[in-house]
């Protein structure tokens, strides 16, 4: 019987009591490439907090137990400490080999670990990862006993924002809009069984126009002559079949396709097998949606975002994907996907997921569920001084950011470089997911440099979705979406012959709510009311503006925010999730209204 239970003195949310210490987040990690065969690690780990200048120097004693995959500093790990800069962070936990995988390769997952890590297997050092939101992995088939326990030691060093890494909104003196740190493991911990050779990646992209699936394997192991065979499904139905040679594009043709939208986010499910003659070395299930976004004009010549060739106007909500018991890990899957589907439920078809990386899953709910996905970078460097910022926000000027560099906080190079690889890390992680159709690479100048090349690159990386280069004050140009921000507003751009325009931050009004927050004082919102019923009508006086916007050639807006998040109270939501703050059925009248459905 564990004795784990949250550190108490925080509100927490309805899904607290349903974590199970034995194996919290027991579901598949990676529905995008699945397999059969793996075994979960998450659970009680020891660990320890010992200086950073010891330099990778093994504990000789641990501080006690932290529940996998919460992170340090939440209530759910157990533990709810700090981690400073100048220290390190251990894990440490033992596992067995299943009997049936001796003959098998093994791959030890981390869904993703805040900020750098060391991996060591019964001694032996794995290696080194930078970054704290994609998912990383070892091969560790030559240093696991078969007939033995097996050691996993973990060291991870996380300066937060004393350091130039990408962040998003974490900081050690939370306050404001900036919120508590995360570190270490906050993502599933996994084994996984591969033959000796297997299938890494799949890249898949579609053709709505010609009809047409494209898939390519990244094959490990020994280079040899293999085929891809390929099997599309509904549910149990057959569909379609396709074979090739793995080094080539397969291209399946899709007839009478349906294309997947927020109304019908229907998604065909993918078998690929990996073969060498008649045998098959390995199979993954996966699964792929036909949609299409794209840029056009209207009948006036107005640029317009598009879904499959149809303009669809974009509203969703700000969401900053923070839990008051996990923080940056929800407790459990099924919290996840309420904040998806109290979206869809208020008739909502679009969430910007602000400066911060979801596990896979939360994307994959995205796809299932119907809900389109702006997904920012989250930012890094240091934060630009409050009369740089003001130049922006309160004068409207725009600064240059591909020379000064110190006047947004990316002067180091080897800030800019980490950014880069950060970028292209998370880029390569979520680019299956077909709920994404803008990239967010830069917000409100925080650590924003060369945007318009950036988002020239990211264009040309991925032609399949569109880049709002530079969201908010310091606009270079760039990217398929000009968007601005206005609190309160609403307000919308300049209209441009070249980028569809976007208020992609308005709103932020807030109402306390006593008994559901995270802290009494210094409470934050750009606006405040007293009551339910007033905060209604703000928000549908909003709506009514945002109206006149889309007509005048408007194509997305983005609320602030999905929920309270510590000091800010301008959420739909509390941070609990228990109290919605507006009348629920006024305000899917009003989003059907905006959007049209």
């Amino acid at each position: 019987m564990s004795n784990w239970e949250p550190v108490p003195g925080r509100i927490q949310t309805r899904w607290t009591k349903d974590v199970d210490p034995d194996c919290p987040w027991p579901e598949y990690p990676r529905p995008q490439l699945a397999r059969s065969e793996w075994m979960n690690l998450n659970g009680l780990w020891e660990y320890a907090i010992r200086p950073k200048d010891v330099d990778n120097d093994h504990p000789a004693s641990f501080d006690g137990q932290i529940l996998v995959p919460y992170p340090l500093e939440s209530a759910l790990s157990g533990v709810g400490k700090p981690l400073l800069p100048n220290q390190r962070l251990w894990y440490r936990r033992t596992f067995h080999v299943p009997v049936e995988w001796y003959d098998q390769n093994l791959l030890l997952h981390f869904g993703a670990v805040d900020w750098e890590t060391t991996v060591w297997c019964n001694g032996e050092c794995l290696g080194t990862h930078r970054g704290g939101y994609d998912p990383f992995f070892f091969d560790i088939t030559h240093f696991v006993n078969l007939h033995s326990e097996n050691e996993i030691l973990v060291a991870v060093w996380d300066p937060t924002n004393e350091g130039f890494q990408e962040r998003g909104k974490q900081t050690l003196n939370p306050g404001f809009v900036f919120y508590s740190a995360v570190s270490g493991i906050w993502q599933t911990v996994w084994l996984e069984k591969v033959s000796q050779v297997w299938i890494k990646r799949l890249y898949i992209s579609t053709d709505i126009d010609e009809g047409l699936v494209k898939i390519q394997a990244d094959i490990q192991g020994e280079e040899n002559d293999y085929d891809l065979r390929v099997f599309v499904t509904e549910g149990e139905e057959f569909l379609f079949q396709g074979e090739s040679s793995s080094g080539r594009m397969l291209e399946l043709k899709i007839e009478d396709a349906r294309l997947w939208s927020p109304d019908d986010p229907f998604l065909y499910d993918l078998q690929v097998e990996l073969l060498q003659g008649s045998q098959v070395l390995d199979s993954v299930q996966s699964y792929f949606a036909m949609r299409q976004i794209s840029l056009k004009q209207d009948n006036h010549g107005v640029l317009r975002l598009n879904l499959n060739h149809l303009p669809v106007f974009q509203y969703g909500l700000l969401d900053q994907g923070y839990w008051p018991d996990g923080l940056y890990t929800a407790p459990t899957d099924d919290a996840l996907i309420s904040d998806i589907q109290f979206c869809k439920d208020l008739g909502l078809n679009m969430i910007r997921k602000h400066i911060k990386v979801e596990p896979a899953r939360w994307y994959y709910h995205c796809d299932r569920l119907g809900m389109l996905v702006w997904q920012d970078m989250p930012c890094g460097g240091i934060v630009p001084k409050w009369p740089v910022l003001a130049m922006g926000f309160v004068f409207g000027i725009q600064l240059r950011d591909d020379r000064g560099y110190q006047r947004y906080g990316r002067q180091d190079p080897e800030s800019r470089e980490n950014y880069r690889q950060e970028l292209k890390a998370m880029l390569d992680a979520l680019n299956h997911f077909p709920s994404i159709v803008v990239w967010v690479p830069f917000n409100e100048a925080w650590g924003q440099f060369d945007s318009r090349a950036i988002g020239e690159w990211i264009q040309a990386y991925d032609p399949g979705r569109l880049v709002d280069a530079a969201s908010g004050w310091f606009d270079q140009g760039g990217g398929g979406i000009y968007s601005i921000h206005k609190y309160v507003g609403p307000k919308m751009p300049k209209i441009e012959k070249t980028r569809a325009l976007a208020l992609s931050e308005f709103g932020g009004i807030g109402l306390r709510v006593d008994g559901h927050l995270w802290q009494e004082e210094k409470l934050f919102a750009y606006k405040t009311v007293k009551t339910s019923e007033k905060l209604t009508d703000w928000y549908l006086s909003l709506m009514e503006k945002l109206e006149e916007l889309r007509d005048e050639g408007l194509s997305a807006a983005i609320y602030t925010e999905l929920t309270d998040v510590e000091y800010e109270i301008n959420g739909l939501l509390t941070y609990d999730r228990e109290v919605m703050k507006m009348d629920a059925e006024q305000l899917k009248l009003a989003h059907k209204r905006l959007i049209g459905h």
